[in-house]
């Protein structure tokens, strides 16, 4: 429902006055400025008994943010509708580069408007230069330009997925253990010319180390040999939220196959474009690659095991 359609005076436009809003701010794990947790009351003037919409994550560049809301509740982030889950779960992404505002507006079954400002945070990221290189290892050959867009077309398509279920409720877990041997976002400079930067979170492995499903999804893609990926998966894990896999040695799922949070799907190995076996971890929200690293614990701790 628009806000021209909302019949009272309580609704129909964004308020603050009617409602209470209680936002935590907690530090960030690992390098990210804040955590922000934000729990909103929908309310006639009246305090409410239980929150109708909880946000948690975090607004910053590569970050995600999940969402409870009542459930019949509509999300739009820049008036762009968001997905909603039959029992209210949401969620959105921000991408590496993202500056600026968004704005995020939830509309409850009983007509209720909040809107929420979600400033998104800078971070930094590391610049590495690299001169002297001899060409062929910098571009590509054209000769492999058509597989190399075909490779692309393929991964798009399976993003394409929309599914309103949220397969991500239960959380994630790292899926494997090993050494964090590259981070999101870093970029490099080659020969003096700046390269895309790095969307994943590399863990440095043996190969053949196993790989498990960070959390419950559909399989949407697999592939034994990408030309710079390598063997790669991805995941779908609800409302346009993905994880993708790659440099794979073994694949050991098929596509269309439903697999939950801990399933072995992979081995680790340094297939495609890789200097040695580790497993390059991405995810995408939408078509905003964000950070992994932002929903983890410290890798190979037994309690975020």
């Amino acid at each position: 429902m628009t806000s021209a359609e909302m019949p009272s005076s309580n609704r129909g436009s964004p308020s603050r006055s009617s409602c209470r809003v209680d936002i935590h701010v907690h530090r960030a794990r690992l390098y990210l400025p804040l955590l922000i947790s934000v729990i909103f009351l929908f309310c006639n003037g009246a305090f409410a008994a239980e929150p109708a919409v909880e946000l948690t994550g975090t607004a910053v560049q590569g970050g995600i943010v999940f969402g409870i809301a009542q459930p019949g509740s509509s999300v739009t982030l820049d008036g762009d509708r968001i997905a909603v889950s039959g029992d209210g779960r949401f969620v959105i992404g921000f991408g590496r580069d993202e500056t600026g505002t968004r704005t995020l507006s939830i509309s409850s079954p009983d007509g209720d408007v909040f809107q929420q400002e979600l400033p998104v945070e800078a971070r930094e990221y590391a610049i590495e230069r690299v001169d002297g290189l001899p060409p062929s290892t910098v571009t590509p050959d054209p000769s492999v330009s058509a597989r190399i867009q075909e490779d692309a077309r393929m991964v798009a398509s399976a993003r394409l997925r929309r599914d309103t279920q949220a397969y991500y409720a239960r959380g994630f877990k790292w899926p494997a253990k090993g050494r964090i041997s590259g981070v999101y976002g870093s970029q490099r400079i080659l020969n003096g010319e700046p390269r895309r930067p790095h969307f994943g979170l590399d863990i440095a492995a043996p190969k053949g180390t196993p790989v498990y499903a960070p959390a419950d999804g559909l399989i949407t893609l697999t592939h034994p040999d990408m030309y710079f990926s390598g063997g790669t998966i991805i995941l779908d894990h609800g409302q346009g939220l993905s994880s993708t896999f790659l440099h794979l040695s073994k694949i050991l799922v098929e596509a269309g196959t439903f697999v939950r949070q801990g399933d072995l799907i992979a081995e680790i190995g340094a297939t495609g474009r890789a200097s040695g076996p580790h497993l390059d971890w991405r995810m995408n929200w939408r078509d905003r690659r964000v950070d992994p690293q932002v929903l983890m614990g410290p890798i190979n701790d037994p309690a975020t095991d």
